[in-house]
């Protein structure tokens, strides 16, 4: 009687159909007894499985959105912007509905690629964090009996308990569905990219996330062959925070490989997955060109398949699956001959498919405590991809200034607002000439956004992405985080663009400016942010003289972005007809 007992109520087990090692270890901890869970049960090797954060099932959102199909333009707007991967969406042939649930929905598909096709859009209500960010982006809104537009939309929250059952029976069904054809869609535009699975999916990251939509976009288009080196951060804890993992696999169980590094060494890290793949990669067509020369019954007939292999193209998806059917015809050669090297290089054929190396990070990482270590790994060439999740704080530790804070903001240890510029990671980066450098805003521009990832992974040497990230540290409304993204960009204060090496060799400038000039104030973007606003309010003189001294800098970055963007980049004694 004088113990506190919690009246909270225990989590409900994990599925009867699920994994072994999620009954056994995985839904005991999310039960609360893992102290229970014997040493034995536990991974030898310290890997766990991924996938996992399915099973967790938190039912933390007091509102959902719920799917309007006659309003709906099928944009994929709403999937690309979820923070929790709560929303997906399909493509499918009319005769899988058969025994679908009475209350699913379901329309004729849009577009000529899909013509036959039905449509579904799809809530994971227990799941969903009740954000309501899809519902601020989407843009198609319902009309009124004259005509006109009304704030009514295609998605529109509702309240999540009455609906709870019957959506979880709906999105139980949506998941059986067969993912859309991919020939049926074209991967690098935003309503196509949004029909491939999200390899990262119902992560613990706060609810109207800025970051983890670029982390799902980035799994949708490289997931299945991806390597991730991930810095101490947000990034991390949501990321990798047992007992669940976000990191999913597509229906044949390829999906990214990820693991946290120290805060000070990701991008070393990074770059070590790189070499050992590189040299792995190198080794097996080593041997690969032996078991070529192999002149036994199984290798005879297999000319043709060796030289395709040696020969693959692997600049696109369809020519990396192409290689993986291949390398499966290539392993059954290995296993009938009886060189030594066929033996070894059963266990190097997937470094045959081209791997695809992110290093991911915040601000404080990027720009500050492992800023040393970015520095060297894009120094050395090679083909590594780093993507920077700049929330301008360290937002993991406790809010904390960054050399990303900008001027006037205020932050722990900048309580009386950054008296200091933001450092330009992305213009210090260009300096090397031979770096693809991109600055992005999904709120702003998802075209561009997805532009970017695209032109960075097909980059055949070092890449950042510097992604602005709204963050529940900056004092906003986490439902209209996107629409700070866009003010952000709208008043020159975050200038989109990409600068990609391989324009030189064409002549061209391989800096492209994708922001128009400053069409909004910066107060009208700043002041909507508690950051910026507490400090007009405690000490209105020196914010006013920090604002004054940000509009000045962000007038001056413009500038020198767009007199970059124009430089005649030919080279010397160039004529323009040659050109």
């Amino acid at each position: 009687p004088d113990r506190v007992t919690s009246t909270i109520p225990m989590r409900l087990p994990v599925p009867e159909d699920a994994p072994e090692f999620v009954q056994k270890v995985t839904g005991e901890i999310i039960a609360g007894r893992g102290d229970q869970v014997p040493v034995s049960a536990m991974p030898d090797d310290g890997t766990f499985p991924s996938a996992t954060t399915q099973y967790e099932k938190r039912n933390i959102a007091v509102q959902i959105p719920v799917w309007d199909p006659e309003t709906c333009t099928q944009c994929g707007q709403c999937v690309l912007v979820c923070p929790h991967a709560a929303i997906r969406m399909k493509a499918y042939a009319p005769a899988l509905l058969a025994g679908a649930p009475p209350t699913l929905k379901w329309v004729d598909a849009r577009g000529r690629d899909l013509a036959g096709l039905k449509y579904t859009l799809q809530v994971a209500p227990e799941d969903c964090s009740g954000c309501g960010a899809c519902v601020y982006n989407c843009p198609a809104r319902q009309k009124d009996e004259s005509g006109q537009r009304t704030d009514r939309r295609a998605i529109n929250m509702e309240d999540q308990a009455p609906l709870r059952e019957a959506e979880a029976g709906n999105y139980a069904f949506f998941l059986g569905l067969p993912e859309t054809d991919p020939g049926r869609f074209r991967r690098e535009t935003i309503k196509g990219s949004q029909f491939i699975r999200p390899l990262f999916e119902y992560s613990g990251a706060c609810a109207g996330c800025g970051e983890t939509p670029y982390l799902k976009l980035m799994s949708q288009l490289f997931g299945d062959r991806a390597m991730m080196a991930n810095a101490t951060g947000c990034s991390s804890i949501y990321g990798g925070n047992l007992p669940t993992t976000p990191y999913a696999q597509r229906a044949d169980g390829r999906g990214p490989v990820w693991s946290n590094s120290l805060f000070e060494d990701a991008a070393e890290f990074g770059l070590g997955m790189r070499l050992a793949v590189d040299r792995q990669k190198t080794f097996a067509y080593e041997l690969l060109g032996k078991v070529a020369a192999c002149d036994c019954q199984a290798c005879q007939g297999a000319g043709e398949l060796f030289e395709a292999i040696k020969s693959a193209d692997r600049s696109t998806q369809e020519g990396i699956e192409a290689q993986r059917a291949r390398v499966a015809e290539l392993r059954g050669v290995l296993e009938r001959c009886d060189l030594p090297e066929a033996r070894q290089l059963l266990t190097l054929t997937d470094f045959l498919i081209r791997r695809s190396v992110w290093i991911i990070g915040g601000d404080g990482w990027a720009y500050d405590i492992g800023f040393g270590g970015l520095d060297h790994v894009i120094a050395q060439g090679k083909d590594v991809n780093i993507l920077v999740l700049d929330t301008e704080v360290y937002s993991n530790t406790g809010g904390q200034m960054s050399k990303a804070t900008p001027m006037g903001a205020i932050a722990q240890f900048a309580a009386g607002g950054k008296p200091t510029p933001k450092k330009d990671l992305g213009m210090m980066a260009m300096t090397y000439g031979n770096v693809y450098v991109a600055r992005v805003a999904l709120g702003a521009n998802p075209a561009q956004t997805l532009k970017a990832f695209i032109e960075a992974e097909s980059y055949d040497g070092p890449s950042m992405i510097v992604a602005y990230c709204h963050c529940i540290a900056h004092g906003i409304n986490m439902t209209e985080g996107l629409g700070e993204q866009k003010k952000a960009v709208d008043s020159g204060y975050w200038p989109l663009f990409r600068f990609d090496p391989r324009l030189r060799e064409q002549g061209k400038n391989p800096l492209q400016l994708d922001s128009r000039p400053p069409k909004i104030d910066l107060e009208e973007y700043a002041y909507g942010e508690n950051r910026y606003r507490s400090l007009k309010q405690s000490n209105p003189e020196v914010a006013a003289q920090l604002m004054a001294a940000a509009k000045r800098d962000v007038a001056y970055r413009f500038r020198l972005y767009q007199q970059l963007a124009a430089l005649d980049c030919r080279a010397d004694g160039d004529s323009e007809a040659e050109s």
